[in-house]
Order: C-alpha cells, then structure tokens, then sequence
C-alpha cells in the first residue's frame, strides 16, 4: 500500500470515535470469530499506537506477513468505510437514497421490474423533496433504461412523462450549476487577493460578475438555485466592500432555510454557510443588536440538530462559533476577556480534530494575533503573527500576510524595539510593494515609522496626532478604507495620544455606538 494510502488510513483510524471503534467491531464480528480475522488485529494495533510502525507491526502480530500487509490494510480502510456507512445512514438523506437506488438496482438484476420501479419512484421522491437533484438525475435515467427496454405496462403515457420531466430536471440542474460555479470562481478570487485592493481591482472584480452572471432572474429559480444566487451576490459585494449589499443577499440566504426548516437539517453545511455571511455583514456595518442576535441563533443550532452525527457539520459549527465570537469581543473592545477562548482555540488546532484547512489556521492566528495586540500583550502577538510571516510561500490571503507584517512593526514599536521596527521596516515595505498592496494608508504609517528612532520622546505625541489626521482623511475612500478592515489603526492612535489602552478606546466607541442605536441610528 502506497505511503499516501497509509497515512490516508492512518488519519481515518484517528478520526474515528469511540461509537465508531465499538460498530466496526461489532460489524465484523458479525458472521465470524474476531480471532481469525487479521484485519481487525490489525485496526485493534492502529488504534492502540495511533502511529504507523511497519517492523514493530510485524513483530507483534506474527500471523500478519510482510508480503500480506498491503493487501491487509487496502482491505481495512475498505471494511472501515463500509462500517461507517452503515452507521451513518440513518443520520444522511443521500446515503439512504443510494442505498434505496442500490436496492432498485438489485431487484432489477433479479428482473422484478415492477418492484424496482416502485422504490425507484419513492426514492426520486424523496430526492426532489431534499432538492438532491443529481440524484433525482440518476434515478430518472435508470428509470428511463427499465421503460424502455421492457415491457412493464406502466401507464398510459409514461414515456412522454419521463422526457418531461427529464427536461424539466436538466433546466433546474443547469441553472443551480452557473449559480454555484459562479459562487465558487467568487470564492476562489477572494481566497487569492481578499478585498479588492483598487480601481483595477474592482472593475476587474466587477467585469467578471457581470460577465459571468447568469441572465436568469430570482423568482425563476428553485431552492438551491436561490440559495447560490443569494452566495454568488453576497461573494461579489463582499470582495467590493459594499456590505449593505452583501447582508441583504445573506439575509435572503438564511431567510430561504427559515421558510423551510426541513431543508435546513438536509443542507445544514449550506444552512451554516449562511449564517457565517450573514455575521461577517453584520460585523462589518457595526449592527451589533442583530449580530448578537444572529450570533443566538448560530449557538442555538445544536437544538435542532444533533451535531454530533457529522465531524463536517460538527466543525463548521465551532469554526464559525469561534470565529464570531472574537469578532464579538473586537465590536465591544473588550479583547482581554477574549483571550479566555485562545487556548481552547489552539487545542482544536493543535489536534487537528476538525481538519481545519490551512486557510482558516492562518486567519484564526491574525485574529487571537489581535486580541493580545487589543489587550496589551504585544510579545505574544508577535508570536502568532510570525506563524503567518513564517509561513513558506502560501498563495492564499495574501491580505492576511500583509496585515500581519504591518501590525508586527507597531507591535514591536510597543515593545520599544526602535532598531529592529527601522530594520524591518524597509523589508515590509518591498514585500507589500511586490504584492501590490501599498495602499496611501500604509505608506504614511510606513513613513510613521522610520521616523521613530529619529523622534524625542516629547515630539511622539504630535506625530501621533498628524498621523491620525492623514489616516482619518481615507477612512471613507472606497480603495483606502481597506486597511482600516484589519487593523483599528486610528483607535490604536488615539490611545496613544490620549495615553490609555486600547481596547478602552474601542470599548468607549462601542458604547457610543450603542447610545446612538437606542437613540435611533441606522439601520437598512
């Protein structure tokens, strides 16, 4: 077995749980004794050393050969997969479908056409009901080869009924299909650049929108075609900044699962994608009376459904509970407190429970990197900012990389590392240039900066607040406020200037904000 195969059985051994371990036992014990069964000896050895050990495997399970051992662990990882598709069947609509086609499939080689069209028919059913329509697509073919290569007496009319409605299923397919991809080229541009940086950007971000975008309007699609017209739109004018936009197609999104809750337990990924968006326009308009409200509902989600039944569903949850919740503490300026969930944070990272993808690590190092820059502790900061700077080459977020330079010169500028913030100053500046990503609000902190070895220490507060008054300048320039997405650098500003910490700063902002709220402030 090749070395990626092993490792690949290896990390599902290791994902397994313990109801899991106790089925596949039991699963294979079913027809015959587990001492003659050298595969289960050899899940039993996996499982107790949690590491490949080839010699140390043959040593102690003699009955195992070095020449079988490949074909033994192909076989395992095989058994294995068996095993939890019958544990989780009960819990996914579509592998109960798969298995109802796999059912048609066996009466229909038993030639019981009539009893294979029966169930056919309840599963397509069901699979239209559950908008599974590539598996609707699959039944309705099958379908269409017993009509016509038997005679079935069906009724009347059947053949012109199943061309209908294959048509009619082809139309719904394709209109989901340039919905979703749409969505997913979306997706893929903002893992590669993040916001737009630009003009250039934007008009190249908004000629391949339009370019792209189906010609198909809302109230002429289904369900899963709205939910990826609501996706595409929400990507589109998040990647452009226009976040009034960007909640109103969220809360389209998440409003299209209310409407039909049974939906929301068959597409709970999708459901939860939802509310993600949702939150992040929410957090970016500074509407933290429906954030929080939002942020219930993301939390209530275990009440309704048994999380438990999916890892997938299982680790978006925490994943966007943990990721809403530090933004919760970056509304209310109140990042110490945050700090409480970090270690927590890095366990679930550390262990790698969830198979959280590289991306998500990086953007959740910058976040803790930011609730210890909020709360003063600068040095562990720098940490987590050097697991993304250390990082070698990633072509993704190349934002994040950028911000996380930017914020490790003034962290070391706290930490009154003058020399070292000269030093690298110099060499952030190449690298942001060579990602074209020198914005007039990183030039004048750049500027900020190199002056600081030169400056006495009764000219810092001055330079403090001409600063303030060049950055304050861009705040609500479409391509210059970008930076200010990342980093609260004015409010960093102002405690500097007025000689307090920073999370004071954002905490009293947060509670104006919320005087003006109840006072009637804005709202969409």
């Amino acid at each position: 077995m090749p070395k990626q195969k092993t490792d690949d059985l290896m990390q599902l051994v290791r994902s397994m749980t313990r109801a899991e371990k106790r089925h596949f036992r039991l699963f294979v014990r079913r027809n015959q004794a587990s001492d003659d069964i050298l595969f289960l000896k050899l899940f039993d050895f996996l499982e107790k050393h949690q590491e490949y050990d080839e010699p140390l495997i043959l040593k102690k399970l003699p009955d195992i050969k070095k020449r079988q051992l490949s074909n033994l662990k192909a076989h395992l990882y095989k058994q294995l997969l068996i095993s939890l598709r019958l544990l989780n069947s009960s819990h996914n609509e579509d592998i109960q479908l798969r298995e109802m086609v796999d059912y048609g499939r066996v009466l229909y080689n038993k030639g019981l056409y009539r009893q294979s069209l029966d169930i056919l028919d309840k599963a397509k059913e069901r699979a239209y009901r559950g908008r599974y329509y590539a598996l609707a697509l699959e039944i309705l073919e099958f379908e269409k080869h017993i009509e016509g290569q038997y005679i079935t007496r069906s009724i009347e009319g059947r053949a012109e009924e199943l061309t209908e409605e294959s048509q009619r299923l082809y139309q719904t397919m394709e209109k989901v299909s340039l919905f979703s991809n749409l969505s997913l080229q979306l997706y893929g541009l903002y893992l590669k650049v993040g916001y737009v940086r630009n003009r250039k950007d934007f008009y190249y971000v908004q000629e391949f929108f339009q370019a792209n975008l189906p010609r198909i309007g809302y109230q002429g699609l289904d369900f899963m075609g709205k939910v990826h017209f609501c996706q595409a739109h929400v990507w589109y004018y998040y990647i452009i900044q226009d976040f009034p936009l960007c909640y109103r197609y969220a809360q389209k999104w998440v409003s299209l699962f209310e409407e039909d809750p049974e939906l929301r337990g068959l597409h709970a990924p999708m459901y939860l994608k939802g509310l993600h968006n949702l939150l992040n326009a929410l957090f970016n308009t500074l509407q933290y009376g429906r954030f929080v409200e939002v942020l219930e509902e993301l939390r209530r989600f275990p009440e309704v459904y048994d999380i438990g039944q999916s890892a997938n569903i299982e680790g978006l949850y925490y994943l966007f509970i943990y990721v809403h919740t530090i933004k919760k503490h970056f509304l209310e300026g109140t990042f110490s407190r945050g700090l409480g969930m970090a270690p927590e944070l890095m366990q679930l990272i550390d262990e790698d429970r969830y198979n959280w993808d590289d991306h998500q690590v990086m953007v959740f190092y910058y976040r803790i990197a930011c609730l210890y820059f909020g709360s003063g502790d600068n040095a562990t900061a720098i940490d987590y900012l050097n697991l993304i700077i250390n990082q070698k080459n990633p072509d993704y977020r190349a934002d994040i990389q950028c911000f996380a330079r930017i914020l490790n010169l003034i962290a070391h500028f706290e930490l009154g590392n003058a020399q070292l913030v000269e030093y690298q100053v110099k060499s952030v500046y190449r690298f942001l240039a060579k990602m074209e990503d020198l914005h007039a609000v990183q030039r004048e902190i750049f500027r900020f900066l190199r002056r600081i070895p030169r400056m006495r220490a009764v000219e810092l507060r001055e330079e403090f607040i001409h600063l303030k008054e060049k950055l304050s300048k861009h705040e609500n320039d479409p391509f210059e406020r970008r930076p200010f997405l990342y980093l609260d650098i004015i409010s960093w500003l102002e405690s500097k200037i007025e000689g307090i910490p920073v999370q004071e700063i954002i905490h009293r902002k947060f509670l104006e904000r919320q005087g003006l709220a109840k006072a009637g402030g804005r709202t969409f």
